[in-house]
């Protein structure tokens, strides 16, 4: 068969993401942290956006010039920039080009100034307008290998001794547990195993105390030997760790020779030892949730939803820089650079204003199917999924998906993760379902309720529920008490009786 070269011509029709859907995406799966700083960032990156301070409580902007396209002095603002009139086109201008900010609008004189106020200060200009003094900066916190180093360069003298320390420290994890062969470290370093063991045994006696453990008992043994505690019981506790997890104190007792009241004490000065001794150090503050959605009742007795204004990003296109810089372009490199930032920056406006939209009519939709849990509590959750809520705001599931992860919703009964309120459905009798929340929750109030001459079984919580119209499988409830970290009835029922 011959083959030939020839010309065809085909249509085909194909889906393509612009970089400003892609870009409206992204805004919308963003939390309002991760939206603050990728704003900041646009901000240092267009010369056209900046922040409204005058509805964050300052002072209103200076009133821009008179242009050629503004009439009585006034500029249009930016719902007026992101008009379908005033938009521009995506034929207009490219949307890939990647050029630098080289506008300086500042007079020639203003250096002057700067350098009168720079010769004024003895030669500290002061750029963000305040200059902290020393006291005044927050010290950074000492981390835990800063503080081992400090105890190991005044405890260890001999060189070689403090550089088998200092490899070490290095093998610590987050915790404090030292990881790693302490063999191969012997022959990197090429001194015998025993120099190696000498120095861990040194450092075990640093502080904090139990650090440098290889394990949970070892941790546990070298905190009860600095209390003196360590005796012959407590060592042999210490063997079977896995006893105690297991509530199998019975056992226990006769492992160590103690009695009850002993083992008790035992249990309890063990508990209050520290498995993580590393944790006081290199720690990350916790940060605040800050809810993106608040609600309130109304007075007639409905929810009302609002946005959150701390959380919402205020920015304004620039249009007073974009007329002056506009006057003195000369080439069309230039021209196409202005066009494009004054572009993205209407429409980052733009696709702000549209995710704000979309999260409170999310928020909206999810309270006026929660309405019960809300009134009554977590008992009456209703089971919910995507779809509902897309169907009924009519848009795509992967679209709700974004909105509720990582939004928060703060209520009367507190602050919720939006996807907390979509839960799977159990069935029950004549064909109503249950929220799979509400159901761990009747688990719970149920062992809750528990005495040591009433403990449930698995078995008897399926009876319990299933005459309160829920059908649910006996490994469901499993599922359900192991997550929320309950022991089985077997271990409840023997930390019942030793607390009895």
């Amino acid at each position: 068969m011959a083959v030939l070269q020839r010309l065809d011509l085909r249509q085909t029709q194909s889906l393509v993401m612009t970089p400003q859907l892609q870009q409206a995406i992204k805004l919308l799966q963003l939390s309002n942290i991760e939206l603050a700083s990728y704003i900041e960032q646009e901000i240092e990156r267009n010369p056209l956006l900046e922040h409204d301070e005058h509805d964050e409580g300052g002072e209103a902007p200076p009133e821009p010039e008179t242009g050629p396209d503004q009439e009585h002095g006034e500029a249009p603002d930016t719902a007026t920039l992101t008009g379908a009139e005033t938009m521009m086109g995506e034929q207009d201008v490219p949307l890939d080009t990647d050029f630098e900010n080289v506008y300086d609008t500042s007079p020639a004189d203003d250096w002057s100034t700067q350098d009168s106020a720079f010769s004024q200060s003895g030669g500290t200009q002061n750029w963000d307008g305040a200059d902290p003094s020393v006291e005044q900066r927050p010290s950074e916190p000492e981390t835990l290998r800063q503080h081992l180093h400090d105890q190991l360069t005044l405890d260890l003298r001999d060189p070689a001794e403090r550089l088998i320390g200092t490899h070490l420290i290095e093998m610590l994890d987050d915790s404090g547990y030292l990881k790693g062969d302490l063999q191969e470290l012997a022959e990197t370093l090429g001194c015998p195993p025993t120099a190696v063991e000498a120095v861990l045994k040194k450092l075990q006696g640093f502080d904090p105390t139990g650090i440098f453990a290889r394990s949970l008992g070892e941790c546990l043994a070298l905190q009860l030997a600095e209390r003196d505690r360590l005796d012959p019981a407590m060592a042999a506790m210490l063997d079977n760790l896995h006893l105690i997890a297991q509530r199998d104190f019975a056992a226990l007792g006769k492992i160590c020779g103690v009695d009850d009241e002993d083992l008790a004490e035992m249990t309890a000065e063990i508990r209050r030892l520290n498995p993580k001794p590393a944790h006081a150090f290199d720690f990350e503050p916790a940060e605040p949730i800050v809810p993106d959605v608040l609600m309130r009742p109304g007075p007639d007795g409905t929810w009302l939803i609002e946005l959150n204004g701390a959380t919402l990003p205020r920015v304004l296109v620039n249009t007073h820089y974009h007329a002056k810089v506009s006057a003195r372009l000369r080439t069309k490199e230039d021209r196409d650079y202005l066009s494009e930032q004054y572009q993205s920056a209407n429409w980052l406006v733009r696709a702000l204003h549209q995710r704000a939209t979309t999260i409170l009519k999310v928020a909206g939709e999810v309270v006026r199917r929660q309405d019960a849990f809300f009134r009554k509590g977590v008992q009456h959750l209703r089971p919910l999924i995507l779809r509902d809520i897309a169907e009924a705001i009519e848009m795509h599931e992967s679209t709700v998906s974004r909105v509720t992860s990582n939004k928060y919703i703060a209520t009367h009964r507190g602050i919720f993760e939006l996807k907390y309120f979509f839960t799977p459905s159990i069935a029950g009798h004549g064909g109503t379902t249950h929220s799979a929340e509400a159901v761990r929750y009747r688990i719970k109030i149920l062992i809750d309720a528990e005495t040591k001459d009433t403990i449930l079984s698995d078995d008897s919580i399926v009876e319990r529920l299933r005459r309160e119209g829920i059908e649910i499988a006996r490994r469901t409830v499993a599922k359900y008490r192991e997550g929320m970290k309950i022991p089985s009835s077997v271990q409840r029922r023997r930390e019942k009786a030793l607390s009895a």
